[in-house]
């Protein structure tokens, strides 16, 4: 079985999906088979691998991963499901294949609202494909919704990106403790690989006395390795390319320092 990562928090713009694509694109280079799964219907991860013109003729001819979790009916010519090989994207990077978003999931909540084990759709969607690959990295939306769930319940592990300011540092609590409850009404062993302090030198009150902070209170959790704010991180994900195939060798060392630890704690070797 894939050892499978998740990436989650509360709060939106603390670096989640930057690590998430860098994360995965690093996994591959260093000969993991690895798949990516955007489970944020911002689509950003998605957008980080392939373009947009890319993504809306796969949606439509393929699907994405609305139609594994019943957003939509999607079928062939011939009329019968597509499968989850069909609608997953090979060799977005290197030994990296992607599962892409769609903004239907904004609305599945309401959508699955009287669904029967509307937490487990995704696992059994990849239940067929998940001997095929060595970590399956999952980019959440910033929120605790049924995506999140979805993506927590099949993960082997949890990673909490937080950016120095306050209100990013002010949810983890909260988060671990619904994390931790979520799990317990499921009977779900999750293993917390730990809390990565990301996107730091952007303008915020006190970051220095947080970061502190973050690292008084949760110990051994945090990181050693950090991420810094660097312009050359939106650049590549513009350009559907990862940091390590830029220009700039601080943010490679950084994403790489930040792999080679994560990968450690989920007892990884490369």
């Amino acid at each position: 079985m894939a050892t499978i990562l998740s990436f989650v928090n509360l709060k939106g713009g603390v670096g989640k999906t930057a690590i998430s694509v860098n994360f995965a694109a690093f996994c591959g280079s260093k000969g993991l088979k690895t798949l990516l799964v955007d489970t944020d219907p911002q689509t950003n991860a998605t957008f980080s691998c392939i373009s947009v013109p890319n993504w809306k003729e796969h949606s439509s001819k393929k699907g994405t991963i609305a139609n594994l979790m019943g957003m939509r009916r999607h079928t062939s010519a011939q009329g019968t499901n597509v499968t989850t090989n069909e609608i997953i994207i090979e060799n977005v990077f290197s030994n990296v294949d992607l599962l892409p978003s769609h903004l239907d999931l904004f609305t599945i909540d309401l959508d699955l609202a009287g669904a029967i084990a509307r937490e487990s759709k995704l696992t059994r969607a990849l239940s067929e494909v998940m001997n095929n690959y060595q970590i399956i990295v999952c980019d959440c939306p910033p929120n605790l919704t049924i995506p999140t769930q979805n993506a927590l319940a099949m993960s082997t592990h949890f990673a909490v990106p937080v950016s120095p300011d306050f209100l990013s540092a002010l949810g983890i609590g909260i988060l671990l403790n619904r994390v931790k409850d979520f799990c317990g009404d499921l009977q779900h062993d999750l293993n917390h690989a730990g809390i990565i302090l990301s996107r730091i030198g952007r303008p915020a009150q006190h970051r220095d006395e947080i970061a502190e902070d973050l690292r008084s209170t949760f110990g051994d959790l945090v990181l050693n390795s950090e991420i810094r704010e660097r312009v050359v991180v939106s650049e590549a994900a513009s350009q559907n390319r990862s940091v390590f195939q830029m220009p700039n060798r601080d943010a490679k060392l950084e994403f790489k320092a930040c792999s080679i630890e994560l990968l450690e704690r989920i007892g990884i070797e490369i």
